[in-house]
């Protein structure tokens, strides 16, 4: 099914996680391979963003991709991150446009993003009217589609929406394991897109690659139904197999995972109710490992006088105990204390302990946080 007058393929290669060399720089010689094998498999959407890897993303797709297939072979989307830390005036949140237009020399961008919408950070698309450039971008023909990306509740996603009805599309976090998490709410987000008729581009559909390399209880699930399908290819399938989707980003970080993914994707096919039920039990097996048990309610936030996001840190303690990845709980920690309290900071007045409906031991889980991750 076309969307925005574009019939793009399921499977789009999300350049964030992109393979490395021994020096630490994007590995451009198998990033080009990898590229090469995506489009001859029919495969045309590329994302990357003004801050991955440090703005080397955008960097690495000019030499792998934009300079060696013809532009109108493939579809480029990047994003403004108007929240950034460097960024002070209106004037700066602009020129990360022309950044990005200079370092990927693709001339203009067929998706443009707003990036990470949510929480704190919407105030400064509102405060800098990047929704306004944003239609100035795209009566120039310096973007053809513009949306934006968004990490936080359901609700405020609905707010957001009403008040900006025009973005064409979203970008939203969707997966098997967050499909009902509260400090994710995959489904009810989808929901919303629906609701005002935005179509949806899917990013995490492998939850940072924790859900290709599951816990045994949940490979044990998967493993039992056969096929010798990999754990991947559950979680990108479930994902595309969403109603009113665009395509579904795969952060693929070297050619044996363009391989796998591609191989699948190339015929896509939605899940059957059999495999369907499948995922439903690997959510049940998932259910049941031990975790802090918060539900994201958040009333332990307003309370606390050190503005510690204690949801956010349980979410990032949850990678690890959960899926064992600690750099991914160790990225989340960190992501989660931008602006606000660490968990150190906690100075153990109770106010979030007394509010909890879970009874959590807030001060204590916390302080096993900032043993772990300061």
């Amino acid at each position: 099914m076309a969307y925005l007058g574009q019939d793009i393929p399921k499977l789009g290669f999300g350049l964030m996680r992109l393979p490395t060399t021994a020096d630490g720089g994007i590995d451009i010689p198998q990033t080009s391979e990898m590229v090469d094998i995506f489009l001859a498999n029919g495969f045309k959407y590329f994302d990357t963003a003004y801050g991955y890897s440090n703005g080397e993303s955008e960097k690495a797709i000019k030499k792998a991709l934009v300079e060696r297939y013809p532009r109108d072979s493939y579809y480029l989307a990047t994003k403004l991150p108007a929240w950034d830390a460097a960024v002070t005036t209106a004037e700066e949140a602009r020129n990360l446009t022309v950044t990005s237009l200079e370092r990927t020399g693709a001339g203009y961008f067929d998706f443009y993003l707003l990036h990470n919408l949510g929480q704190n950070r919407t105030a400064k698309f509102e405060e800098y009217k990047i929704w306004d450039y944003a239609r100035e971008l795209k009566e120039k023909g310096l973007v053809k589609h513009w949306g934006f990306s968004f990490h936080d509740s359901a609700e405020l996603l609905d707010k957001i929406l009403t008040e900006h009805p025009d973005p064409e599309f979203i970008q939203l976090q969707i997966n098997w394991a967050d499909w009902d998490a509260p400090n994710v709410q995959s489904r009810d987000c989808l929901e919303v897109a629906a609701k005002h008729n935005k179509p949806v581009v899917i990013m995490e559909p492998v939850k940072g690659g924790m859900l290709a390399a599951p816990a045994q209880s949940i490979r044990d699930v998967f493993d039992a139904f056969g096929g010798g399908k990999s754990y991947s290819s559950w979680a990108i399938r479930f994902a595309a197999s969403q109603p009113n989707v665009i395509t579904v980003l795969s952060g693929m970080s070297n050619v044996e995972q363009m391989r796998d993914n591609t191989s699948y994707m190339k015929d896509f096919k939605p899940l059957s109710e059999a495999e369907l039920e499948v995922i439903e039990k690997a959510r049940a097996a998932l259910k049941k490992i031990p975790s802090v048990p918060c539900t994201a309610c958040k009333y332990c936030v307003p309370g606390c006088p050190q503005n510690i996001q204690i949801p956010d840190i349980f979410d990032a303690m949850n990678r690890e105990i959960v899926f064992g990845d600690k750099q991914s709980a160790k990225f989340g920690y960190t992501w989660g204390t931008n602006g606000s309290g660490k968990a150190s900071d906690c100075v153990r007045c109770g106010s979030c302990e007394r509010v909890c409906p879970q009874k959590i031991r807030i001060p204590d889980v916390l302080r096993e946080a900032a043993a772990k991750y300061e």
